[in-house]
């Protein structure tokens, strides 16, 4: 069984957090059996990325946990996040800011991950 897990969200997008939910619970399960965890944000994902919009996008009515609140939690839990530079030159503006531990990994650096064996993937 291999401990590498790499998680492209993309299609989980700030209009719907109920979405983005399933793919960072993987990446805390995956921790948990420790498992090394990369989630790459490609797409209108990236902004997901931006403090105030992850703050700010409760998944349920009762606002129990934002998604900012899981992302904190998924870092806490030792998982790394990337940010696509092509996403970021598309859907992050001039004065948004993301969170400071967010990286930057391109598709290139996805595709890698697909491609060896060493690793798996999930696709949100």
């Amino acid at each position: 069984m291999t401990d590498k897990l790499a998680i492209l969200i993309w299609a989980a997008t700030p209009d719907r957090p109920e979405l983005c939910v399933t793919p960072l619970v993987h990446a805390l399960a995956a921790r948990a059996l420790d498992a090394e965890v990369e989630i790459h944000f490609a797409g209108p994902a990236v902004r997901w990325l931006i403090a105030d919009i992850a703050d700010n996008a409760w998944v349920t009515e009762g606002r129990e946990k934002s998604i900012g609140d899981f992302l904190r939690e998924v870092l806490a839990a030792g998982a790394s996040l990337y940010a696509c530079g092509m996403a970021r030159t598309t859907w992050v503006t001039g004065h948004d800011v993301l969170i400071p531990q967010a990286g930057a990994a391109g598709a290139t650096a996805f595709v890698a991950r697909t491609l060896d064996p060493a690793w798996r993937t999930l696709v949100y």
